[in-house]
């Protein structure tokens, strides 16, 4: 009852209900956009050679979940998100080594304004690539009903087009709606798939393809897998900091403290996307390698989804990467100077150089617990996937986590507006609250 009457409450509050309802809007018409076919292709091959490419993973799969399954459509939103999301990801590659796109992202509004825009002229170029190269994958499994430089130009101009609009309708989202554009956008198309899939499981359970054991089996890891998922998304470490009565210019400010949360997950999903990214590419050299020399498809094996190396590998990764990246987006060093320049410390470490080193160290521990649980997260369900015969879906530890995040962030967003106008949260005890 609580949480039916706290949900009537956001209908009270103008500011939030027409954010919701922008929200919605803009998401309908990206529905509506992923039901636009490509003219020239011939869907039904289509289909049946995505299903084949989407259980060996890798990028091919994180593609596939950014367009929000509409890969195997071929329609106008087929690349999703997904070439956006690559020049973002560029681009803050680029802003840590670059020394110019550096000072850009320290000018404030202005600097990240124009950060923006190289982002999204890089986003037409990748969309360009990734339109050019899913062209010639088309032609070259005959799944073009009239191939040629016409067809190949028509498709990349649709598909790249329709890239940029579902870009834009992201930063509308962003601008105009509630949550992260981008994210809500994924969120809706992995959100989309999932009555399709249960109709799918139903079916197979009916038909005896999928024993009622295995379907309540694969029920219980995938609430289990979300449970996890939420109780580490939420789980941080506070690091205390004191700042002692100072004056600045005309104004007084006495002693307070607060705190610093370091997030158990802090690099969110870039690791899983960049290792798979990563070994995607001798999966590909092997696989087309051992349809020309027998002597290779015994490596490539190896390499299957299925296969202990590859698993092996995906783990090792993902925990490097994890470290790698929390490095790049996280400086210790300037944390502690910034600290110390507002006159602040932790109790009981000396200001500067020691509290940086005391960042590193509480880092390095909760951040193996992070690596560990992204790998985890990866490997665990392509396991089950293909260990459970018949299994009629596979959605990965990288598409749930992208669920449960917006949605955990986007209830965030709702709560704190109805803390703001002094109605009870979604949950009793008040806000969404970190665990220690």
């Amino acid at each position: 009852m609580i949480l039916l009457r706290n949900f009537v409450n956001i209908f009270f509050i103008p500011e939030l209900r027409k954010k919701l309802f922008f929200t919605l809007v803009v998401l309908v018409v990206f529905r509506l956009g992923n039901h636009i076919p490509v003219v020239g292709v011939d869907v039904d091959a289509l289909q049946q050679m995505i299903a084949k490419w989407r259980t060996l993973g890798g990028l091919f799969s994180y593609l596939d979940m950014f367009s929000g399954g509409q890969l195997s459509q071929a329609t106008l939103f087929a690349l999703g998100v997904a070439p956006y999301i690559t020049a973002s990801i560029m681009m803050q590659m680029l802003g840590l080594s670059v020394p110019y796109l550096e000072q850009l992202l320290k000018e404030g509004e202005y600097g990240r304004r124009i950060v923006n825009q190289y982002t999204r002229y890089l986003a037409l170029i990748v969309g360009v690539v990734q339109s050019s190269t899913y062209a010639i994958l088309l032609e070259r499994n005959n799944l073009v009903v009239e191939p040629g430089w016409g067809f190949r130009l028509l498709f990349i101009f649709s598909l790249t087009v329709g890239a940029m609009f579902v870009m834009w309708l992201g930063e509308q989202i962003s601008l105009l709606g509630i949550g992260n554009g981008s994210s809500i956008i994924i969120f809706a198309g992995i959100v989309a798939q999932f009555p399709k899939h249960l109709l799918q499981t139903i079916n197979y359970v009916r038909e005896d393809s999928l024993s009622v054991i295995a379907a309540l089996f694969i029920l219980a890891v995938f609430l289990g897998i979300i449970g996890c998922i939420v109780f580490l998304e939420r789980g941080q470490r506070k690091i205390p900091v004191q700042y002692a009565r100072r004056v600045v210019g005309q104004r007084m400010y006495a002693a307070q403290s607060t705190y610093i949360p370091f997030k158990i997950n802090t690099a969110g999903v870039m690791p899983v996307i960049l290792a798979g990214s990563v070994l995607q590419i001798p999966m590909w050299i092997l696989t087309v390698l051992a349809q020309r020399y027998d002597s290779f498809k015994h490596i490539a094996e190896w390499f299957s989804p299925t296969g202990l190396l590859l698993n092996v590998l995906q783990f090792a990764a993902i925990i490097l990467f994890t470290f790698v990246y929390t490095a790049l987006v996280f400086n210790p060093d300037e944390l502690a100077d910034n600290i110390k320049k507002n006159g602040g410390f932790i109790p009981g470490i000396r200001p500067g150089k020691k509290t940086a080193e005391f960042f590193n160290y509480i880092l390095t521990r909760i951040g193996l617990v992070g690596a560990v649980y992204l790998a985890l997260l990866a490997v665990i369900p392509t396991i089950l996937f293909h260990a459970i015969k018949n299994m009629p879906f596979y959605l990965g530890g990288t598409g749930m986590l992208i669920v449960v995040g917006v949605a955990l962030e986007m209830a965030a967003q709702v709560e704190s507006y109805l803390i703001e106008h002094r109605y009870e949260g979604f949950l009793s005890t008040g806000k969404f609250r970190g665990r220690n």
